[in-house]
């Protein structure tokens, strides 16, 4: 989806040919004649082209910087993509063959769409020239700017962007282990647990319970719990009239509250019970065994158990040294440069980004200005203080779209912080034919965004 703060940068000049790169491949048993470390990997099919560009002491000493990117994401093939169209040779690092995408994930929870909708692949990412390393990274080197991958290969940087997304915390919540999600789901990362949600809820007795535990802030897409609570009550009216939604939260509020509370009393009238922190909905405990919900006020034995567990950025993040007390990594407004670690750059979920919300339009947006920003401190200047725009919507049914805007800029406090009267919720007294009309521009932004990062 096109804005006014798009950040579209084809026209950026290419960083200077004069400096050195640093975005070499190693293993240590690729070693020439000398007992010097050759610049190749071992799976030279995927790197064949880079290493052929790299054999020779006049190439090295004209190449441009190179940049590493890791995470495959919304936000980290959005850098890729945008430093690859600017000039900046980007290699992208991530282990999986395709993206599953979150957004829209819980319309599979509910029955109304495939999984395989979700899945993108990288084909248009390595036509468009991006180098893809089909490996997980293990260790990074902030010192010596260098990138450790599964398989024993080192790839050396000039600047890193890291986009690793989320990390589930199952240390966080008394009983809830790796064993009891596969009883309580999360489904909070699309894949087999979205699939096993949605068999749990087929399977739901007629007159059973859902329960959902939603954790206080902050977490990925913070309207996301209630989007699917509102299609979890929309498949339980259409396939299973006498059963009840019941929502435990650890907050007193939320994102689109009111627009969310008036649809279930318009549309699942009896079904919904949304259950605040200071009513009693925070749950500090869980018991899978038994599928119960322990609560501060109460415990709650439910037929389908939806628990969302506390977050925080994901490991490679942490062990890196680019996240702080709180569990996410604090970053420059303007650039998005780690205020920890220099020259590594933090993106999309796993940053600290102020008034700017979790979501797959933030990150897309937050990647294209720090690939903006990435190549004018490849070419020596200071990036322009940005202006960001995200919107987010949320289906309370197939045919029923509500939607939160806002735009963000780089504040005193060193955090993004919102342009006050720039954004806005959807009305509360849309008539239908609007909202019907909202979920079909979310439909319309999900294909032009995956499009726009994917295709």
């Amino acid at each position: 989806m096109s804005t006014p703060f798009d950040m579209r940068f084809g026209h950026v000049a290419p960083p200077s040919r004069g400096a050195t790169s640093r975005a070499t491949t190693r293993r240590p048993s690729d070693r020439g004649s000398a007992g010097r470390p050759l610049r190749g990997v071992s799976r030279r099919a995927v790197f064949a082209g880079a290493a052929a560009a790299l054999v020779s002491a006049p190439a090295i000493a004209q190449a441009a910087p190179r940049v590493v990117v890791i995470g495959g994401g919304f936000a980290g093939a959005t850098a890729a993509r945008r430093l690859q169209r600017a000039g900046v040779a980007a290699t992208l690092v991530e282990p999986a063959a395709n993206y599953l995408a979150c957004p829209f994930s819980n319309l599979v929870v509910a029955g109304l769409r495939e999984l395989d909708a979700q899945r993108f692949g990288y084909d248009a990412l390595r036509a468009s020239g991006v180098t893809l390393v089909p490996h997980a990274a293990t260790r990074i080197d902030a010192a010596a700017r260098r990138a450790t991958l599964s398989d024993g290969g080192t790839l050396d940087y000039d600047r890193l962007v890291m986009a690793p997304g989320i990390e589930l915390r199952l240390d966080a919540l008394p009983g809830y282990d790796e064993a009891a999600t596969e009883i309580m789901p999360h489904a909070w990362k699309a894949g087999p647990q979205t699939l096993l949600l949605r068999r749990q809820l087929e399977a739901l007795p007629e007159g059973g319970v859902v329960a959902m535990a939603v954790p206080a802030n902050p977490y990925r897409c913070p309207p996301g719990p209630y989007e699917r609570a509102s299609l979890i009550a929309h498949f339980l009216k259409a396939r299973k009239p006498r059963a009840k939604l019941l929502v435990l939260d650890a907050k007193d509020g939320f994102s689109k509250q009111r627009l969310f509370e008036q649809a279930w009393k318009s549309l699942y009238p009896g079904i919904v019970e949304w259950v605040s922190l200071s009513n009693g909905g925070r749950v500090i405990e869980v018991h899978a065994a038994t599928r119960t919900l322990v609560a501060e006020f109460d415990r709650h034995r439910v037929d389908v158990a939806n628990v969302i567990p506390p977050q925080r950025a994901a490991a490679i993040a942490r062990d890196t040294g680019l996240a702080d007390r709180s569990g996410w990594c604090p970053v420059d407004p303007v650039s998005f440069e780690s205020r920890l670690q220099p020259n590594i750059h933090v993106i999309g979920d796993a940053a600290i980004m102020g008034g700017m919300p979790k979501s797959a339009f933030a990150a897309n947006a937050q990647a294209k200005v720090c690939a903006a920003a990435v190549v004018e401190l490849l070419a020596g200047r200071a990036p322009v203080a940005p202006k960001l725009i995200n919107t987010c919507y949320s289906l309370v049914a197939p045919d029923y779209g509500i939607s939160v805007a806002g735009v963000y800029r780089p504040a005193a406090n060193g955090l993004l912080a919102d342009i006050e009267g720039a954004g806005g919720t959807s009305p509360l007294d849309a008539p239908p034919a609007d909202r019907k009309s909202e979920a079909e521009h979310a439909e319309s932004w999900f294909r032009t965004i995956t499009a726009d990062v994917f295709g």
